[in-house]
């Protein structure tokens, strides 16, 4: 379990390069900028921002292979975990999708600004983006469970990895879901706080069916 900043920074460093982590302290420093004008993320998780936020980000890359296909991230408002993962891996596509305006403004300021060339903001709701087959699909506080397999699953085949963050709602929400849904999913458990879980699972099916 990380439990400061230290191991925090620390596990994030075992997983990436270090223009990767430059790239990442960038990041910190306008995150802590912009947070000021625009609450993007609850100021007091400023101070441990490593551990609530970064870390806890690149966790999700444990799961995942060294090679996979576009990375679909879903409401990704301050750039957790989709920005974190497009600076850990800039050879990879991801798609951040973003609807309100000032969170797509500040998505894309922070996509120039770490030249992540292989990254890409949807300024819209999920509803009105184009279908294509993710690779993986992720959401932190998007929305519930149900919801997000709902308004997502046409980006979805058989091989689509979802790693959903859920806090202390994960196990509630998966038990919610019906049997033939839950059964393809289990729960992992947060590295960064013991008293939260992360869904993940594959969701049978073909994009844009």
């Amino acid at each position: 379990m990380i439990a400061s900043e230290e191991q925090a920074r620390a596990h994030v460093a075992a997983r990436c390069d270090p223009a990767a982590m430059a790239r990442i302290e960038r990041f910190i420093e306008a995150l802590r900028e912009e947070n000021a004008r625009q609450n993007l993320v609850a100021r007091p998780t400023l101070e441990t921002v490593w551990q609530r936020h970064i870390a806890d980000s690149a966790q999700l890359l444990d799961h995942v292979p060294r090679e996979t296909g576009p990375w679909l991230d879903l409401g990704s408002g301050a750039g957790l975990p989709g920005l974190v993962i497009a600076a850990m891996r800039p050879d990879w596509p991801v798609v951040l999708v973003e609807s309100r305006r000032k969170r797509i403004e500040w998505l894309e300021r922070m996509v120039a600004h770490l030249d992540l060339p292989r990254c890409r903001v949807e300024g819209a709701r999920l509803e009105q983006v184009q279908t294509f087959a993710a690779g993986v699909i992720s959401a932190r506080a998007f929305a519930p469970l149900a919801r997000i397999l709902s308004l997502s699953s046409r980006f979805s085949t058989a091989d689509t990895l979802w790693l959903l963050p859920k806090g202390q709602s994960a196990a509630q929400e998966l038990q919610d879901l019906p049997k033939r849904q839950s059964a393809l999913f289990h729960v992992e458990q947060s590295q960064t706080d013991p008293r939260s879980g992360i869904i993940v699972g594959r969701l049978a099916g073909k994009a844009g069916s």
